[in-house]
Order: C-alpha cells, then sequence, then structure tokens
C-alpha cells in the first residue's frame, strides 16, 4: 500500500520533519504535485536543510526519491537542491524523476509576476515561481515535459513555447522595454539550460510503471504532499490557493496509482494555524499574540522568507481537510510553541448571520464569518526534552485531549521541536 503525509491547513505544517523522521520505514518517498512554491526544511543535528522539490526521504541512503508526475519542475530550482545536498546524499543513486512531470519555463516565472502585478490589492499571494502559468499549459495542453528533454527537437519545441509567452506577455503586458525583458530571459535560461543538463545524469522512469511494480514487490511507499489541503485547487480556498491537488486523492493523479492504493494518510497540523500570502483566516489574530506566535514559531517562508499570517488553532477547518482526505493518523506539530502563553485558545465552531455551524462555508471569504472559542490554561514548561505524551505538563495534556474529543481521532505523533529527534509516537 502507499500511505500519505498531508497538510491539512495552509501549509506549512513541517510535513518535511515529519516524512524525514518516518523515511527510514519505507523503501520509496514520493513527492506527488507540488513545484518548487514548496519549503519543506529539515533540521538534523547542526545542519539545515531546505527542499524545494526533492522528497523528504533523500538524507536516507537507504531509501529511493521520486519525483512523480504531478509536480512541475524548475530545472535551475532543482539543480541548486542537488548541489546543496551533494555532501550529504548520494542523489544519483537514491533519486529518480518522472518522465510525465512537467518543466517550469523561465518566462512561465516571468508571466507568474507579471500576473500577480497586475492583480493589485487582488493578488493571490503567488511565490513567483512559474507554478501557476506551467500547471495552466499543463491543462491547456502547450507544455514540455521531463521526458521531452532527450527528444531531437526539444529546443525548437522550448523555443515555440517560449515565444508564446512573449507573445502572451506584449499582447496583455505591455513591457516597453523588449530589450531588457530579453536579458532578463536569457539570463535566466542559462542556468535553466545547465539544470537540464544536470537533470539528464539522473534516472528518469516512467513513474506510474516503477511505483506499481514496487507495490507487486511488497514495497513500502510514502507520498509527499505540498503545500496543505486548504490550498488544494478545487476545495481550498480559492481564488487564494495553489493551481495543483493537495488532497490525498491527488497522490493517485500525481503518481499513477489506483485509489485501493492509498493505505495509512497521515495529517499533519500545527498546534495553531498560519498562513502565508492573501486569502480569509477566521482566526488571524492581528495583535501581540500573532507577534508573539510568529517569533517563537519563526513563521518566516522557507522558499520566500515572508512572515507568516498567525492565529489559533481552526477545528472547523480540521475537520474538513480530515474529511476530505480520509485521514487515518494524526500528528500535530510545533506543540513545543505555545509554551509561555498565560491562555490558549481554539476554534470549535462558526457564527455566520447568527447561526452557529461546524462547516466550512462555500465562501470563506464572507466577511461575517465569527469563530466561536473555548479557552484553556496555558502552560510555561519547555516542552523540546519531552520523549512521552505522559511527560508533557497537565495542562498541555488537557489541550491535546479537547482537540481529540473534538475531532473524534487520536492523535498519535506530537513534535515537540524541529530536530528529527523531537518526535514522541505513541
Amino acid at each position: 500500500m502507499v500511505d500519505a503525509v498531508l497538510g491539512l491547513q495552509w501549509g506549512d505544517e513541517g510535513k518535511g520533519k515529519i516524512v524525514d523522521s518516518m523515511a527510514s520505514d519505507y523503501d520509496i518517498v514520493a513527492r506527488f504535485q507540488g513545484g518548487p512554491n514548496a519549503g519543506h526544511t529539515l533540521i538534523i543535528g547542526d545542519q539545515k536543510h531546505i527542499l524545494h522539490t526533492i522528497p523528504s526521504g533523500i538524507l536516507h541512503p537507504k531509501t529511493q526519491n521520486i519525483i512523480g508526475n504531478g509536480v512541475v519542475i524548475d530545472p535551475g530550482t532543482l539543480q541548486d537542491e542537488l548541489h546543496s545536498i551533494s555532501a550529504y546524499s548520494d542523489y544519483r543513486k537514491c533519486l529518480k524523476i518522472a518522465h510525465k512531470a512537467h518543466l517550469i519555463l523561465p518566462t512561465h516565472q516571468i508571466l507568474d509576476q507579471l500576473s500577480e502585478k497586475s492583480k493589485g490589492k487582488l493578488k493571490v499571494g503567488s511565490t513567483l515561481r512559474g507554478i501557476g502559468p506551467t500547471y495552466a499549459d499543463k491543462i491547456g495542453r502547450n507544455g514540455l515535459r521531463i521526458g521531452d528533454i532527450t527528444s531531437t527537437d526539444f529546443h525548437s519545441n522550448y523555443t515555440n513555447l517560449k515565444e508564446k509567452h512573449l507573445d502572451i506577455i506584449q499582447r496583455y503586458y505591455q513591457i516597453i522595454d523588449e530589450k531588457e525583458l530579453l536579458a532578463d530571459i536569457s539570463k535566466r535560461e542559462e542556468k535553466w539550460f545547465e539544470g537540464i543538463e544536470l537533470i539528464k545524469k539522473i534516472p528518469l522512469i516512467n513513474c506510474e510503471y516503477f511505483i506499481n511494480r514496487a507495490l507487486n514487490q511488497g514495497q513500502k511507499i510514502l507520498a509527499e504532499g505540498a503545500q496543505g489541503s486548504l490550498l488544494d485547487i478545487d476545495y481550498g480556498s480559492y481564488p487564494y490557493v495553489t493551481s495543483s491537488s493537495t488532497v490525498s486523492s491527488g497522490a493517485c493523479i500525481g503518481l499513477g496509482i489506483a485509489p485501493n492504493k492509498i493505505g495509512e494518510v497521515q495529517g499533519i497540523f500545527k498546534a495553531y494555524t498560519t498562513r502565508v500570502g492573501g486569502g480569509p483566516f477566521p482566526t488571524e489574530q492581528i495583535n501581540s499574540i500573532g507577534v508573539a506566535l510568529c517569533n517563537q514559531g519563526r513563521e518566516y517562508g522557507a522558499t520566500t522568507g515572508r512572515q507568516r499570517r498567525c492565529g489559533w488553532l481552526d477545528l472547523p477547518l480540521l475537520k474538513y481537510s480530515m474529511m476530505l482526505n480520509g485521514v487515518t493518523t494524526l500528528c500535530i506539530t510545533k506543540l513545543d510553541v505555545l509554551s509561555g502563553f498565560d491562555e490558549l485558545a481554539i476554534c470549535t465552531s462558526y457564527n455566520i448571520n447568527n447561526l452557529d455551524t461546524d462547516e466550512v462555508p462555500y465562501d470563506l471569504n464572507y466577511e461575517g464569518i465569527k469563530p466561536n472559542y473555548i479557552t484553556l490554561k496555558g502552560w510555561k514548561e519547555n516542552l523540546s526534552n519531552c520523549n512521552k505524551r505522559q511527560e508533557l505538563p497537565q495542562a498541555t495534556q488537557k489541550f491535546l485531549g479537547v482537540i481529540e474529543r473534538e475531532i473524534g481521532l487520536p492523535i498519535t505523533t506530537i513534535s515537540v521541536g524541529a530536530d528529527r529527534n523531537q518526535t514522541i509516537r505513541l
């Protein structure tokens, strides 16, 4: 079976750390969607590794890592990642890339930047990495794929797609200095084609066959999601979402497996809530509490460095994501960040037009949504050295118990620090 690790909020839940801590139990770790708009941070001892495209099992030498069909790849970014881990991983032996994964072109990035800029105050908070335009070309049947790079007409196909993008740029964004634009593209292309040459040295596979053969041989596979369920293109807080399917069903599409091959689905959520960029956020704390959560949790994006918006834990959103994903096990992260607060709050339902509901409305952007909170006593103790749930302070255990009672599923993994070893498993 294929087990999955997925984020249940707006991303940044700590999926990378959890996948890294689990990877030694699996034969294969496979990314199934997203692109370098993801940032998975792995802290091992005094070493910090930030991955954007490579699966988070890459630092385990006996684990194979696959970048699946549903991922979009920027060769330049991938090259930087590979160089950054080369001293810690023999990636040419333990990394494989799906033929059907799509390529992010330099002009995709420029289109992304221009599109976001043109929206003004209505911008969605894109990472500007070219993800949306790449998926648009994929859906529009214009894209280039990893398998194309070995074709004799690859360069001509690349040029044709680039020219289409330049035409769009000139028609819709009225770029005045064409010479400056072409110089920018030329500079980006130099690194991009270097990345293409490096990719040619990595095994390229028919992912769907590779994965299914591995399953038939009894191998254990872990599907790694990027972003979070609330950023799903269909079920997230549209239009403030990403461009791919971030929920568990996306693993079937992104890796080429049947739905009945999905086994355990571990949902990851923070002890509070964050999001980066624009979009609705019912429990956001635009006050000293939000500032404290941001500072104590070091809430800055691994990909963009942007400060994340912070607020209390939102259970209606959490239960919504659990329903969409068919979550079987739960992991709470950054519980240690809540140490020091005198009082903690948890949103258990919403009040909309004077009616209480625990359902997430179609339009989460509606300004009339008011969270209903329950409050709990906080704790002062440092949790980072706790190895068992019983070692946690009573107030912490009560906090966890309230969450479990409200959502109806036990929490089986508790993260109390950034290092892979600061994890309590029940």
